[in-house]
């Protein structure tokens, strides 16, 4: 018998919580870059032209709903993901087999992408309301009074806006976050040459962040533009052949932003993550 912490259930949804904290104006640039109709501006000028228009705390504009989607979203796929896993390991067979690993990261992370959808709508709309004439912003005071005045005035469909494309892009990214984060720890560790220590976790962690921007920006640019809309576009296709009369590079508008700040926010999660198990995980037999 061996003994081993595992995490809580909630311990990835506190993890990105502290992860989104330092890395929302990374994503605030990216939800603005992304909605641009025409490429006017590249990374450092939309962040230049965003703190000489509305000043340095607009980086953080819509931090409130970027918190609550990560106590839905993240805690979410994080809970299914880890509490199976852990599960199966703790059967004595051994690490699960890299194609379970994808099919339960494919599940929890749609679970999680569906659940986070209101809380991501209205992260989204608080980030790009900077950039709008102030007589069209909608000025939601923090996440929870935009949920309601999208329920009161919108109605309860439009709260679960851009929910295919969120869940869509939920699995693949956790597929690229949590499957290909324990595979390359697995991998890297199997060598010998590492240990289970901070290097191994932020080398396993950056290669995650890396396969999960490339597997999910497409999605992530139907996501912004489907739930940022006003109603000019009647559902997904009608959204993806609009974005497709830009050429193919606009479905990945914004890769580089999305890449600084994804594989930040994977580093950074999954550090604190081990951190937060390492001191406070639950102690097991195997």
């Amino acid at each position: 018998m061996e003994a081993r912490k595992v995490s809580r259930w909630y311990f990835g949804g506190v993890a990105s919580c502290g992860a989104a904290c330092c890395t929302h104006p990374l994503d605030l640039i990216k939800v603005h870059l992304q909605t641009q109709q025409e490429v006017r501006m590249r990374m450092m000028g939309m962040m230049v032209h965003v703190v000489q228009r509305e000043g340095v705390l607009a980086l953080y504009s819509g931090l409130s709903a970027s918190l609550c989607r990560q106590m839905s979203y993240s805690l979410t796929r994080f809970a299914i993901y880890e509490t199976v896993r852990d599960m199966m390991g703790g059967a004595g067979q051994g690490p699960m087999p890299f194609y379970q690993k994808v099919l339960l990261g494919a599940f929890g992370g749609f679970t999680g992408g569906f659940i986070g959808t209101p809380a991501d709508m209205v992260n989204v709309r608080m980030q790009n309301d900077v950039k709008l004439p102030p007589q069209l912003r909608r000025n939601y005071a923090h996440a929870l009074d935009g949920m309601f005045r999208v329920w009161r005035e919108e109605g309860m469909r439009k709260l679960f806006s851009g929910a295919t494309m969120a869940s869509s892009r939920g699995a693949l990214v956790t597929v690229g976050q949590l499957s290909c984060y324990d595979q390359a720890k697995q991998l890297v560790m199997g060598t010998g040459v590492m240990s289970d220590n901070i290097l191994t976790h932020f080398l396993a962690s950056f290669i995650a962040g890396g396969c999960a921007t490339f597997l999910c920006q497409p999605l992530d640019v139907m996501k912004t533009r489907l739930m940022n809309s006003k109603g000019e576009y009647v559902g997904v296709i009608h959204c993806l052949t609009d974005t497709a009369k830009l050429g193919p590079m606009a479905f990945y508008k914004g890769l580089v932003p999305a890449g600084i700040r994804l594989v930040p926010h994977t580093v950074l999660t999954f550090i604190f993550l081990e951190q937060l198990r390492k001191y406070f995980g639950i102690m097991v037999m195997t």
